[in-house]
C-alpha cells in the first residue's frame, strides 16, 4: 500500500488472505490463537531459527503470536512510520522494555518530568535497584549541563499526559544525536495518526494500544516501534528475554479498534475544542491546557508538528479543594477514572502531589481537572460541566 493515505491503510492492513482452494476470505482477519507451533520437517524449524537469530519476525513459538500479532504490528509500523515493533501487554511494560533494552547498570538517562507518571514508580521500584540513574527535567532545563558521559537515553512524552507539555521533538533529536543518544518518546496521546514522532528525529516511539488504538475500554495494550536497526535488536531480545505476550484476541480487538481511529479522533478533538471554549467562558478557569486551544503555550509547535488532536485537556480552576471535589462528584456523564482514550468521557482530578512534579505547573492553590471528552454529545458534556460548576460553589 505504498503511498496510500493512512485512512486507506488502516482499512486494509491484516486483511484476512483469501483461501488458495475456495478463494473466499472473512474481511477481518481472525484471532488466531496458539501456545504450540508445529513444523513440517526440521529444516523448517532450523528456517525459522535462523530468521528470528537475524532479527527477523520468525514465528517459532506462540507466545511472540501469529498472524493476529504480525498484523497489528505491521499496522503500528504503518502509523508511526516505523521498520520494526514489538508488542507489550501493557503501556508500562512497553516502557519498561525500552529502558531495559537500552540502558544497563551504571548508565545514566535523562526524563522529561512531564513524563507518564508510572514511569516514576518503574524509576524507584526497579532502576534503581538495576543501578539505571535517572535524571528528570523540564523543557526550559540547559540539557548539556545534564548529560554525562555515562547518559545513554532521552526518555521525553510529548505532550504530556496530565498538562499536555508540548516538547520541540526535533530540537531533542538534533541533541540526543550530538551526544550519541538514543532518543525515545511516549507516543500515547499522538498514537501515530495524529503525531509521527519518529518523523521528526526520534528512534523509538512507545504506544499504549489501550488508548485510542484500542477506542473501547476493553484491552490492555503497548507498542515499541522504531526505524533503527540496531535499537530493534535489542528490543528483539529484551522482548523475548522478558517473556512478554499478549493474547491473540486483545490483538484482534486492537485491529477492530483501529479502523474506526481516524474518526474518532477527529470526533474526540471537535468535542474537545467545543469544550475548550465553554470552560474559557467561565469565571472558574484559570488556564486550558490543550495544545490545539489557541490560547496554549505549546500551540505552535502543535501546528508546526502534529496532524491534529484529540479529547485530551486539563483545566485550572479557581476552586477550593472541597469544590473541585463536590464539581467531579457531581458530573454524571464523566466518569471517574485514570484512563482515556476510549468512547467515553473521563474525569481525573489531579492531586497536588503529582502536579509538584511537573514543574510547567508551576506553584498556586488552584485544583486541576483532567478531561477526556468522549463521543458524547458536547452540548450535553457541556451541560453537565456548568451545572457541577454551578453546583459546587452552592
Amino acid at each position: 500500500m505504498h503511498n496510500k493515505h493512512i485512512d486507506t491503510v488502516l482499512q486494509h492492513a491484516g486483511t484476512a488472505p483469501f483461501d488458495p482452494e475456495n478463494g473466499a476470505a472473512p474481511v477481518p482477519l481472525p484471532s488466531m490463537r496458539a501456545s504450540t507451533v508445529r513444523f513440517r520437517d526440521l529444516a523448517s524449524l532450523e528456517a525459522a531459527q535462523r530468521r528470528k537469530a537475524a532479527g527477523e519476525r520468525a514465528i517459532t513459538y506462540g507466545r511472540m503470536g501469529m498472524d493476529t500479532h504480525a498484523a497489528l504490528e505491521d499496522v503500528f509500523k504503518q502509523l508511526e512510520g516505523g521498520t520494526h515493533c514489538y508488542l507489550a501487554p501493557s503501556g508500562l511494560s512497553a516502557m519498561t522494555m525500552v529502558m531495559l533494552a537500552l540502558c544497563s547498570a551504571g548508565d545514566h538517562a535523562l526524563i522529561s518530568d512531564c513524563v507518564y507518571g508510572p514511569m516514576r514508580e518503574l524509576d524507584d521500584a526497579v532502576l534503581k535497584r538495576m543501578n539505571i540513574e535517572i535524571s528528570y527535567f523540564s523543557a526550559d532545563d540547559d540539557l548539556e549541563a545534564l548529560v554525562r558521559p555515562d547518559t545513554r537515553l532521552l526518555y521525553v512524552e510529548s505532550p504530556g499526559s496530565l498538562l499536555f507539555e508540548m516538547l520541540d521533538m526535533g530540537a531533542m533529536a538534533a541533541f540526543a544525536q550530538s551526544h550519541g543518544l538514543a532518543l525515545a518518546t511516549d507516543n500515547t496521546w499522538g498514537s501515530g495518526y495524529i503525531y509521527r514522532p519518529l518523523s521528526l528525529g526520534a528512534q523509538v516511539s512507545v504506544i499504549a494500544g489501550t488508548k485510542y488504538v484500542g477506542g473501547h475500554s476493553d484491552l490492555m495494550l503497548g507498542a515499541v516501534v522504531t526505524n533503527d536497526a540496531a535499537i530493534a535488536r535489542k528490543l528483539n531480545r529484551t522482548q523475548y528475554a522478558m517473556g512478554y505476550a499478549i493474547s491473540a484476541d486483545d490483538a484482534w480487538l486492537a485491529l477492530r479498534g483501529v479502523r474506526t481511529m481516524p474518526i474518532r479522533m477527529a470526533q474526540h478533538a471537535r468535542h474537545a475544542l467545543e469544550v475548550c471554549k465553554f470552560l474559557q467562558s467561565r469565571p472558574e478557569t484559570v488556564r486550558i491546557f490543550h495544545p490545539a486551544w489557541p490560547a496554549d503555550p505549546g500551540h505552535a509547535l502543535w501546528q508546526r508538528d502534529c496532524l491534529g488532536s484529540n479529547g485530551m485537556l486539563s483545566v485550572e480552576l479557581r476552586l477550593s479543594p472541597e469544590q473541585a471535589r463536590r464539581f467531579v462528584d457531581g458530573l454524571t456523564l464523566f466518569g471517574i477514572g485514570f484512563s482515556w482514550g476510549g468512547y467515553e468521557s473521563l474525569v481525573q482530578l489531579v492531586s497536588p502531589k503529582d502536579l509538584a512534579k511537573h514543574r510547567y505547573w508551576g506553584e498556586g492553590d488552584n485544583a486541576l481537572v483532567r478531561l477526556h471528552i468522549g463521543l458524547e454529545s458536547p452540548d450535553d458534556l457541556i451541560e453537565d460541566l456548568g451545572r457541577a460548576l454551578d453546583e459546587a460553589q452552592r
